[in-house]
């Protein structure tokens, strides 16, 4: 009787816990969607229904069309699919190199230079935003993509994950690939990449999302439209000195965040992994 009653009370505990843990994430869920529920209510209806909730409002595309009037919005997309692709790209490029060096090469200080560059996850990039803007107005780099992007060109977080990849190569298809004459970067290329490819996937996905909403670094050192990203220019675009008008203001926001909605809607089960895979930087 005493065991039974043991036993009961935390199955009791356990289902209290669930519920509570149903009904924050509902609350949370809630949370998240209205905004976004307003938005969509205020980019498509008129300014006049922006505030004022009625069945009866109509539907137009209108705000759209004046917020593709009211910036240059054509060149914050281009600007921002450069910005996010270049720094993938050469992020690729450089941390498959450098996490193929750490999982097949055994050298003096491998350990130490690994962990040195995992120093880098525990620090703030707004910690080195001073530093790296005198770095850049040394090089006379601000006010260029380029610029933007060069902080973010080496990444210690996708180097930890292909190296890890990598790391569970078998040996016996390294072996098989020298047996068959091929050289270093033949073995990286065709043994080593192939096989990496869902940690490739993951990590672009988390790199062009982390670019593509990227903000306080790019605010500092653009100043003109022709390096301005699409985050810094829906700022300006929504600034007070160029009205409010909420209607148009979400439409534009809207605009700029549905590349990344659609790509999320896409690749929504790639993204889930991505993150339980790798972790949210």
């Amino acid at each position: 009787m005493t065991a039974r009653a043991y036993t009961a009370k935390p199955a009791s505990s356990l289902t209290e816990a669930g519920w509570l843990g149903t009904l924050g994430a509902w609350v949370l869920a809630i949370a998240w969607i209205l905004p976004l529920l307003y938005a969509l209510w205020a980019a498509f209806h008129p300014a006049e229904y922006a505030t004022t909730f009625s069945w009866s409002a109509p539907l137009t595309l209108d705000n759209f069309v004046a917020a593709w009037h009211a910036a240059p919005f054509p060149r914050y997309f281009l600007n921002t699919i450069i910005l996010v692709t270049g720094i993938l790209a050469i992020q690729l490029f450089l941390c498959t190199l450098a996490a193929y060096a750490f999982a097949r090469y055994e050298f003096a200080g491998s350990n130490v230079l690994f962990s040195l560059m995992l120093v880098q996850l525990m620090v703030m990039p707004e910690i080195l935003i001073v530093r790296n803007y005198q770095t850049l107005s040394s090089l006379g780099l601000v006010d260029t993509l380029f610029g933007i992007g060069l902080p973010y060109f080496a990444s210690a977080f996708a180097i930890f994950l292909l190296r890890q990849t990598f790391k569970t190569v078998p040996k016996e298809l390294v072996e098989a690939a020298q047996m068959e004459g091929a050289s270093t970067l033949q073995i990286l290329r065709h043994v080593y990449i192939p096989l990496a490819k869902p940690t490739y996937l993951a990590f672009s996905l988390v790199s062009v999302s982390h670019h593509w909403n990227n903000f306080l670094w790019p605010l500092v050192v653009s100043n003109s439209v022709e390096s301005r990203p699409l985050t810094v220019g829906l700022q300006v675009f929504s600034s007070a000195d160029q009205g409010i008008d909420w209607s148009i203001i979400t439409a534009a926001t809207l605009m700029t965040s549905a590349p990344l909605l659609i790509g999320f809607l896409i690749f929504q089960k790639q993204f889930v992994q991505s993150f339980m895979r790798a972790g949210i930087k």
